[in-house]
């Protein structure tokens, strides 16, 4: 069953009254409580150079794979925004938008096919090659960007040695006693109860607490110079890391600028990084959008045939009523079933020798309209589901492809299958 978390992008034959069929199907669905108007949008399917048959089989053989490259790019990229953004899903919602609009505004709201970058007179193959060119672009643009160095310090900066700005910190200067600075890495009871026996001369009580986080907490301690090389082995035994540390004011200084200018270049180089992944985000998904809709109109025209012209449907499922939905298009789109089968009919028989172990697939799977889904909701887990199917399922669908080659019915019932698993 697809996806309730992903929009359904569904196209049919147009016989002639598109707003009435758009209509007819909304007042359904909201008679019988399973989607509101709200969440139904209708868009014209474009009408693109069709080619030869053995044009159209190639390239539903091929769009599975730039489809999901593509749904992988938009996974990647929202991972990347993630990471930018601390895992917040409130501020990852606010950047992942295109054309400045939520995934789902830009899909129900008239969606429409960018004819300035695909022109709809080109032929098939070279609208397909742009949109593989582009979301190609996308990646490497969203690579390049993730492999820069955010977290960009000064050589030798130590995050924590850089707190210890004052003498406060260090006893002062001393022919027989020194100050010590230890890392404990999650064993601060353990130090807290050992430290004053790790050597024979530990002055008592002398730890501090300096600075933590989560995996170290940084420990100033006195000891004697002379016990220094012993207490040094035994912190080693203990898993405690002595940090090296003169204090020097100039240095300390000198290091505190250091700092701020890594700190300015970082929240730049961030700034400019989230800039980049909201763009490519915008991009990569319209892209990832027309792949899907290119993938409706090769099915469509190797499912129904010619003329080339077909309604779109956009449906973005209330997940407690995906089922009662589905019933309804179902119900709504059975004449679509009943032409299929004629078709099969006229076909003979010859197409269960086909089907093997694939057959349960098929009945579980197969839909009287072309259906791919378009992951909106709760964007980044929608594209990591989606992803993991597509990569799953992708190779159990090409070979049950390969099956059909010979004929062009056996291509569109297996072309049935791939929507519901792979879009």
């Amino acid at each position: 069953m697809p996806s309730d978390q992903s929009s359904w992008l569904i196209a049919v034959p147009n016989d002639g009254d598109a707003e009435g069929l758009y209509q007819e199907l909304s007042g359904k669905l909201e008679t019988q409580k399973a989607l509101s108007r709200s969440n139904l949008g209708e868009f014209k399917v474009p009408e693109l150079k069709t080619g030869t048959l053995d044009l159209l089989i190639t390239l539903s053989e091929e769009l599975p794979k730039h489809d999901s490259n593509a749904t992988s790019t938009v996974g990647k990229i929202v991972d990347t925004l993630r990471n930018l953004l601390n895992n917040d899903p409130s501020r990852l919602a606010q950047h992942t938008l295109v054309e400045e609009k939520t995934c789902d505004d830009y899909l129900l709201k008239n969606w429409k096919w960018n004819s300035g970058k695909y022109n709809t007179e080109r032929s098939l193959r070279d609208t397909v090659d742009a949109l593989v060119k582009l979301q190609s672009c996308e990646r490497r643009t969203d690579s390049n960007a993730t492999q820069e160095d955010v977290g960009t310090h000064p050589d030798g900066w130590d995050p924590q040695l850089i707190v210890i700005r004052t003498r406060e910190h260090v006893i002062p200067e001393s022919e027989y006693m020194e100050t010590v600075f230890v890392a404990v890495p999650n064993l601060v009871k353990q130090w807290n109860s050992t430290y004053e026996r790790l050597a024979g001369m530990v002055v008592p009580r002398s730890s501090k607490l300096i600075q933590a986080d989560d995996e170290y907490s940084l420990f100033s301690v006195v000891i004697f110079t002379k016990v220094r090389q012993e207490f040094s082995n035994k912190c080693r035994e203990n898993k405690f890391i002595i940090r090296e540390f003169d204090f020097n004011e100039e240095e300390i200084e000198k290091q505190r600028e250091e700092l701020q200018m890594a700190d300015l270049s970082e929240k730049e180089l961030w700034t400019e990084l989230l800039r980049l992944a909201r763009t490519n985000f915008s991009e990569a998904f319209q892209v990832l959008v027309h792949i899907k809709v290119v993938r409706l109109f090769v099915e469509s025209v190797l499912r129904y045939g010619l003329p080339a012209s077909y309604t779109g449907i956009i449906v973005k499922p209330e997940p407690k009523t995906t089922k009662r939905t589905l019933d309804v298009l179902a119900s709504h789109f059975a004449y679509l079933g009943s032409k299929s089968r004629s078709r099969d009919k006229k076909s003979g028989n010859a197409d269960e020798d086909y089907v093997g172990e694939y057959q349960t697939l098929m009945e579980q799977e197969i839909f009287d309209y072309v259906l791919f889904e378009v992951g909106t909701r709760g964007v980044f887990h929608a594209y990591m589901l989606i992803s993991f199917r597509s990569h799953g399922l992708c190779e159990a669908a090409m070979q049950y492809t390969i099956l059909y080659k010979s004929r062009c019915h056996h291509r569109t019932v297996a072309m049935q299958i791939t929507p519901a698993f792979i879009g």
